[in-house]
């Protein structure tokens, strides 16, 4: 053989062999809980350390509001994610499994307004405009909904594509009243000095879970779900832990925990009994 076959036929060799083989590049997607350079923020930093320790390459992929991310979920063009958006009877069919979750209290949904609105109970919401931050916000906009409903109580729902900007919207008296969670709301009260009237508070639930689609193999999984529930144990990956907190006002002990399916019932309880409306 001729130097040159020797040297196409090692390339084959190469391109063929397993340890040369290009490692697949997975899109996570986590609900837009922030505007798109706070979720950037938060994350980004997050997944490279993930990527890193995993050994398993994650790329952040986010829509500009939260049903738009949703949306690339449901399309099966990611394939990670941290979401509360596929517990739905309907959507338990697609095969997400659940394998952690964000350190923090339950949450709980709530209903509020600001502290020197005349607005003092829900009945006084009705026919009023009352911002959320998407129609595929579980805790911020089902759960209320549901709840509204239940009491006949019909608002004019405004959709602003995430919680910061249906805060902004409520400030700029855009609407009555928001729909939110609670820790949401403590947080931006804690950063903006804003207060809040809670007309409404529901049961509690769990935060976003850490999950997979059925399409990823059970090795990257396990590699990703090691890497998420160990960051906090490094002194490099509790500090972009803190630094990541920090710049969205979450506690800066929050970090990860193994979760599974069985933890996110209260969801799917939800769903047995809520108004076909919300479903």
């Amino acid at each position: 053989m001729t130097l040159r076959s020797i040297f196409l036929v090692s390339l084959m060799l190469l391109a063929g062999s397993p340890a040369h083989a290009q490692q697949p590049v997975y899109r996570f997607s986590p609900v837009n809980q922030w505007d798109i350079p706070k979720t950037a923020a938060y994350w980004n930093p997050i997944i490279q350390h993930v990527s890193e320790k995993s050994g398993v390459k994650l790329e952040l992929k986010i829509g500009r509001t939260s049903a738009d991310t949703t949306a690339y979920v449901l399309a099966q063009e990611v394939e990670f994610v941290f979401s509360n958006h596929l517990f739905s009877p309907e959507r338990d069919k697609l095969g997400w499994k659940v394998f952690g979750r964000r350190t923090g209290p339950a949450l709980q949904g709530q209903i509020a307004v600001l502290d020197n609105s005349p607005i003092r109970t829900l009945a006084d919401l009705n026919g009023q405009d009352m911002v959320f931050a998407g129609p595929e916000a579980f805790i911020g906009y089902r759960v209320p909904q549901a709840q509204l409903i239940s009491q006949g109580i019909e608002v004019n729902p405004v959709f602003a594509g995430n919680q910061n900007a249906a805060f902004a919207q409520l400030l700029a008296g855009r609407a009555k009243a928001v729909g939110s969670n609670s820790v949401l709301i403590d947080g931006f009260t804690e950063k903006q000095g804003t207060k809040f009237r809670i007309l409404w508070t529901s049961e509690d639930y769990l935060d976003l879970a850490l999950m997979a689609s059925n399409k990823v193999s059970a090795k990257d999984v396990r590699a990703v779900a090691n890497a998420f529930t160990n960051m906090h144990k490094s002194k490099e990956g509790a500090l972009i832990l803190k630094r990541a907190s920090e710049s969205v006002g979450l506690d800066t002990d929050s970090h990860f925990l193994s979760a599974t399916d069985k933890d996110y019932e209260s969801y799917r309880r939800f769903y047995a009994s809520a108004p076909i409306a919300v479903r």
